[in-house]
């Protein structure tokens, strides 16, 4: 006892430093400390431990066993895994969904008039061509002729009529838009409302009549240009370009058809390269790409029958210049005029009557 006290005093007594717990441990009897492990180690256990009761503890391997974990049930973990298929096929559904949106192909009696007037700017420009040496619809072609010409008129290689020839063609195009633009306000085909459709077919027969008897028939013959005519169809060109400028989505232009085989060579792209990513096997195609694929070959049904009509429409014009002359240019006229004409005078009759299809195809 005196050498326990001596040691017990000279622990109580050492530096500062060391902490009240381990004081406090050492003055605590092994049993004792056993104990609080086993209790604080296992706080849930309702049953004393063996130290608790007295007894001597049989292994100390139960001091240092881990502390009860819960386990996941089986019916958890298929929950968890069967969620993230279907979040993934919810995010696809919903991205095929934004892409059959994307596009809306028009009416049928839309784009049968579309056709139409495309028939009916290749038969204008190739009887154009034929009588005035002059296309009214190659905007691309003028532009790149106007740059060639000013380099020539500044080196005094060309005259100043061959760089006024292309300008004034692109301003009577630019002008023919800029007059569609004020009587047609939306950006897309809205028959029977308040935009003056029929005016402007109307006034695109009216030019054209009008560069029917302007046409000197001895310049005909001797194959020269004829600029004033050539402007009057110009003007004509551009507001039946720019009165179907889209609709839904699909780019249409009536008037030349540089934009639509665009159009048809990238649409064919993409689905080249869908198909051959997956094998060329439609059967591999996800959601999106079906979509994707089903958007594609709504826009080509619209884009590929616009070129063939332009292409009918030069084939009928070159024949007709052939018959006819210059007088073929009457044909077009006549058919923008009788369409302008009835639209005018019946406006309100083709509005009812596009409702009740509207009606019928929603019920």
């Amino acid at each position: 006892r005196p050498r326990s006290a001596s040691l017990r005093a000279s622990l109580t007594h050492e530096s500062p430093r060391r902490s009240m717990a381990s004081s406090v441990k050492l003055t605590l009897p092994l049993p004792a400390l056993m104990s609080a492990a086993a209790a604080s180690a296992s706080p849930a256990v309702a049953s004393p431990s063996p130290a608790a009761k007295g007894q001597p503890m049989s292994s100390p391997r139960a001091l240092s066993s881990p502390l009860p974990m819960r386990r996941t049930s089986v019916d958890d973990s298929r929950e968890f895994s069967s969620e993230c298929p279907k979040t993934d096929h919810s995010h696809m559904k919903m991205q095929a969904a934004k892409a059959r949106a994307s596009f809306k192909r028009p009416r049928s009696w839309v784009l049968v008039f579309g056709w139409t007037l495309a028939m009916c700017a290749g038969l204008v420009n190739v009887v154009s061509f034929r009588a005035w040496a002059l296309y009214v619809s190659h905007m691309t072609g003028f532009t790149t002729s106007i740059g060639m010409h000013i380099e020539g008129y500044h080196q005094r290689d060309t005259e100043f009529s061959t760089l006024a020839y292309p300008s004034m063609l692109v301003v009577s195009f630019l002008f023919g838009a800029f007059t569609c633009g004020m009587l047609i306000d939306k950006n897309q085909v809205h028959f029977g409302g308040k935009s003056c459709y029929g005016l402007a077919l109307v006034g695109n027969s009216l030019l054209l009549v009008v560069a029917v008897f302007l046409t000197d028939k001895s310049k005909v013959a001797a194959g020269q240009q004829q600029i004033v005519p050539a402007c009057f169809a110009a003007v004509a060109a551009g507001l039946q370009n720019a009165m179907c400028t889209s609709h839904f989505g699909a780019v249409v232009r009536t008037t030349h058809v540089t934009g639509t085989v665009t159009d048809i060579g990238s649409t064919l792209g993409r689905l080249a390269m869908i198909f051959l990513r997956k094998g060329c096997r439609r059967s591999r195609l996800n959601v999106v790409e079906v979509a994707e694929v089903g958007v594609d070959a709504r826009k080509l049904l619209v884009l590929l029958p616009m070129w063939f009509s332009f292409l009918l429409g030069t084939t009928l014009g070159a024949y007709l210049y052939t018959e006819m002359g210059v007088q073929a240019l009457l044909i077009p006229a006549g058919f923008t005029f009788t369409i302008g004409a009835m639209y005018t005078l019946f406006r309100q009759t083709l509005k009812g009557f596009l409702k009740k299809i509207e009606r019928e195809r929603l019920n």
